[in-house]
């Protein structure tokens, strides 16, 4: 089995994101969830946690304020603690959290989005209020995968087009100005686009035959493209790399097609994996620090930390642990990879 069918979590609980049936309760090490073997994906938005199952259920735990986790229900002191089921539906096939919002895709290809709306991020046409269930966005649209960042969206149809929607600073949509768009709008006019990470104020893209493309906030250089200037379309990163995967955040890592971890933008906390901390910033991809011979299959980019797994089935973290985010029984900072789990 792998890390997602196991489904462990560690780190902080205040809303009950870990899912384990408490709140406030912190987990320094992973906690399994339940005693089910069947958990397909999972996602982390900034209080929620969404997954599905083997079967396409569709499950949400954690902050449920503004609607985010789906269930009809929302509220100030609204939160679930154990995996909850989000409707009847077993036609769910990627899921994606964001700050206060989630957005989905079912196996026909329909784009379902649901929580808080106050800068257009669900794509609905409007602007502002909530959605405490799944909504279809652009009916008869098939799309094959999305991505939600704080307060905003990015999405790949079926014909490889790049679409994006929500708050626009800095530039994050990639059309080329910074106007909030409450409905999605094509980015550019490619039909190669093949993957998309959406970060806190920034997104990325990789296209076929593995290019990197960047666009939006640029702080502490987390575009990768050697600058802090802020890019409002999609800007090439490392010219000549080949990319399988990327994930942003404040900070940015991805995979090359051989296997290797490259990390670049703010690394206040050694969330990099470089062997530094607190040296500013990394404006250009540079490779992670190998502390294993690990060959990486999937990254991911925290609020300052970042969890990789190799294609060994070991998981590994780096980078901020004052929450026990990295899950290895501390709350010391780690500016190289350690090992989480075997």
């Amino acid at each position: 089995m792998g890390w997602t069918a196991r489904f462990g979590l560690g780190g902080d609980n205040r809303w009950g994101q870990l899912g384990d049936g408490t709140i406030i309760t912190h987990r320094s090490t992973p906690v399994r969830i339940g005693t089910d073997n069947n958990w397909a994906s999972v996602s982390s938005g900034g209080n929620h946690t969404i997954a599905i199952r083997t079967d396409g259920s569709l499950w949400a735990w954690g902050s449920n304020t503004q609607g985010q986790l789906g269930d009809g229900t929302m509220g100030a002191v609204n939160y679930r603690n154990t995996p909850t089921r989000i409707g009847t539906d077993n036609n769910w096939a990627f899921v994606s959290a964001g700050f206060q919002h989630s957005v989905a895709i079912r196996t026909d290809g329909s784009l379902w989005v649901w929580g808080f709306n106050d800068q257009g991020q669900l794509g609905t046409g409007t602007t502002g209020g909530f959605l405490p269930v799944p909504v279809q966005v652009q009916a008869g649209t098939a799309w094959a995968s999305v991505a939600a960042g704080n307060l905003h969206s990015v999405a790949i149809r079926t014909d490889g087009s790049l679409w994006a929607w929500g708050n626009n600073g800095q530039g994050r949509l990639g059309d080329g100005t910074t106007t909030l768009r409450n409905a999605p709008v094509r980015i550019g006019t490619d039909n190669d686009w093949a993957s998309v990470a959406a970060g806190g104020a920034h997104s990325m893209g990789v296209r076929e035959g593995g290019t990197l493309w960047a666009w939006g906030f640029n702080g502490h250089g987390r575009l990768g493209d050697g600058t802090t200037t802020n890019r409002a379309t999609p800007v090439q990163i490392f010219p000549g790399a080949i990319w399988a995967s990327v994930s942003a955040a404040g900070h940015t890592v991805g995979i090359m097609e051989n296997g290797t971890i490259w990390t670049w933008g703010l690394n206040g906390n050694g969330q990099l994996g470089d062997g530094t901390s607190g040296t500013g910033e990394r404006p250009w991809p540079t490779r992670a620090r190998t502390v294993t011979d690990v060959i990486w299959a999937s990254v991911s980019a925290g609020g300052g930390y970042s969890i990789a797994v190799g294609t060994d089935g070991t998981v590994w973290g780096w980078g901020a642990n004052w929450n026990h985010q990295l899950g290895d029984g501390s709350m010391t900072d780690r500016h190289v990879q350690i090992q989480i789990m075997p």
